[in-house]
């Protein structure tokens, strides 16, 4: 049961942190406010006015009372009213008022002002709207009626506002000086992120230096040694693969000239195919390790890159789905030598190709397919493997040396991006590269 509360509050709760940390600061500034003008209103403001009410109501009830007596100087009741209660009155005699009154049951002035009227059992009528400052009330008599225009500050306290806008400006001045500060306290994160990103996509990012609160500051240093230690051993591993691959030149060409003395025909067939599938592994290795170390990120049209692609092969066989027309940001030559290994592989086993191309939220999506025999499903994952083969014999008619897709899939992933084999709707072998953006 509370992990359901649980789940169900996080999914409520923003997702960012700086919209967390704001809710942190804001929720009990407002949940504080919030009490503060309920005590302020019910304690105060309202038990303020509905004395104020009862005292004015009071007075008038009084007022009427003397007003109506056998003795009374009439003219001298109603000026001492005016004078001294600033309350200003006209009888009507022999008139009687209209009782349809906009009762405005939200006003809480209305509310104290009608509930003690029918606590004296008065024949009322009254607006509060009518006039900015004045409050029209009408009492009927017994020859008439009294039309009083009473000041609105008799019936409530005026402080009100005054509070109103104390307890407002200080909350909304605390809110704004939170949204700063986490808005300096964020960034550095961003900034982390932003370079991860970069970094995990294969881009050249310049030094990172590390801003903000210590403990950000120390992830910040923690991934800049991290992001060292990674090129590093990248440099080296390429370096070390490079130099081998260049040494085997020269034994491999020793080798090309031994066969030559030897006169056995078919020994010398067998070697030399050998030796070619030898060399030309090298070859591409090299030619591979010498564009990506020296290759630079540059923006470029994806589905031109595509085309371009497939008109170096048959067309007749391809189908293209051209998708929007949409830049992207990451090394062309590589991606380009990507796409072209995995469109060959294609060509090289089926008779029916199609290439779609979409452009998702995030990310950028490939799906390849053909109608040819396909990869079986636990061979899916070696396949990417360098210098895997599934079928010897098959490689060797076609030439491969085992490299193609796994470089293809270094490419992909030094990019950010994945690259999936599965069923095709033609029912040889799709595959699907997804890269973000």
């Amino acid at each position: 049961m509370f992990y359901g509360l649980s789940k169900f509050f996080k999914k409520l709760l923003p997702k960012q942190l700086f919209y967390r940390g704001l809710l942190i600061v804001a929720l009990p500034i407002i949940l504080l406010q919030i009490t503060i003008s309920i005590v302020f209103f019910d304690s105060l403001w309202i038990k303020t006015n509905i004395g104020m009410t009862r005292a004015l109501v009071g007075e008038i009830n009084n007022f009427i009372n003397n007003y109506n007596s056998e003795n009374a100087d009439k003219n001298f009741v109603e000026n001492t009213f005016e004078k001294y209660l600033d309350i200003d009155v006209i009888f009507f005699q022999e008139k009687k008022f209209s009782n349809k009154m906009n009762e405005k049951w939200y006003s809480p002035i209305d509310r104290s002002l009608r509930r003690e009227l029918k606590s004296n059992n008065l024949n009322y009528w009254f607006d509060t709207s009518k006039f900015k400052n004045t409050v029209n009330l009408k009492i009927q008599d017994q020859n008439g009626y009294f039309e009083f225009f009473i000041p609105r500050e008799r019936l409530t306290s005026t402080s009100v506002r005054i509070f109103a806008l104390w307890i407002t400006l200080p909350a909304i001045l605390i809110v704004a000086i939170a949204i700063i500060f986490l808005k300096n306290q964020t960034r550095p994160i961003k900034k982390l992120a932003e370079a991860s990103k970069k970094f995990g996509r294969g881009e050249k990012i310049e030094e990172f230096i590390p801003s903000g609160a210590s403990e950000i500051r120390q992830a910040g240093y923690e991934f800049e040694k991290m992001r060292k230690r990674i090129l590093r051993h990248l440099n080296q591993r390429s370096e070390m693969l490079s130099g081998i691959s260049h040494d085997l030149r020269t034994p491999l060409t020793r080798m090309k000239l031994q066969l030559a003395l030897i006169k056995d025909k078919n020994l010398i067939d067998r070697f030399s195919n050998d030796i070619d599938e030898m060399e030309k592994m090298l070859n591409e290795y090299l030619q591979f390790s010498s564009e990506s170390n020296k290759e630079q990120n540059e923006k470029f049209e994806f589905n031109e890159l595509l085309q371009n692609i497939i008109l170096k092969f048959n067309n007749d066989i391809i189908k293209f789905d051209k998708g929007e027309e949409f830049y992207f940001v990451g090394r062309k030559l590589s991606i380009q030598r990507c796409l072209n290994n995995l469109i060959e592989n294609s060509a090289k086993y089926s008779n029916k190709i199609e290439i779609n191309f979409n452009k998702l939220k995030s990310s950028i999506l490939i799906n390849i397919e053909d109608d040819g025999p396909g990869i079986p499903i636990q061979e899916r994952e070696n396949v990417f493997k360098p210098f895997y083969k599934i079928d010897k014999s098959r490689s060797e008619k076609n030439s491969s040396v085992g490299l193609g897709l796994s470089i293809s899939s270094d490419i992909i992933r030094s990019h950010g991006g994945k690259i999936e084999l599965g069923d095709s709707k033609l029912g040889g072998l799709k595959v699907v590269i997804s890269l973000p953006f």
